[in-house]
């Protein structure tokens, strides 16, 4: 696997993002019987991200992650998802994510999680979007989120989705 980091904004070398980045990495690529790919990732702040939003999305606004695949991989049956192929000489190219230091430290601070564990999660579902999977039609969105959630618990970390009743 290869995982070329660009880190942007300092504040990303306290959260030991190389380390962060990798797991996921083998994780997210493991648990689909993908050997090898390579992503690259640019850790950025929300003034960055914002800039990429507007100018891939037509959003002038930070967001968390974005996730621009090398190929299109998005299934026609909705719940379903396409295997990425090699190259020629064996490359599996899967694209590029960035992520925003404000915008995740914002959301872990009011989820209550460690910024660690809410970053992992999120390059988990960038790492999924380079891979085809998306969540805009309910059966992909809830394929996309079993599918990080099982993930997530081989890292050791909680369902990012599970909402504990009040009562």
């Amino acid at each position: 696997m290869t995982l070329d980091i660009t880190i942007e904004d300092t504040r990303w070398d306290a959260l030991s993002l190389d380390s962060l980045a990798h797991k996921a990495a083998h994780e997210t690529l493991g648990h689909l019987g993908l050997a090898t790919g390579e992503i690259s990732l640019l850790a950025c702040n929300d003034n960055r991200i914002a800039e990429l939003n507007s100018a891939f999305r037509e959003k002038p606004t930070a967001t968390n992650v974005l996730s621009w695949p090398y190929a299109e991989l998005g299934a026609e049956i909705a719940g379903r998802a396409l295997a990425p192929t090699p190259d020629f000489d064996g490359t599996l190219e899967l694209g590029d994510v960035a992520v925003s230091y404000d915008t995740c430290a914002s959301e872990a601070a009011l989820a209550g999680k460690p910024m660690a564990d809410h970053v992992t999660h999120l390059l988990v579902h960038g790492m999924l979007h380079l891979l085809g999977y998306d969540h805009i039609r309910d059966l992909d969105a809830t394929l996309m989120e079993r599918t990080e959630v099982e993930i997530l618990g081989k890292l050791g970390l909680d369902d990012p989705y599970y909402l504990p009743s009040a009562g």
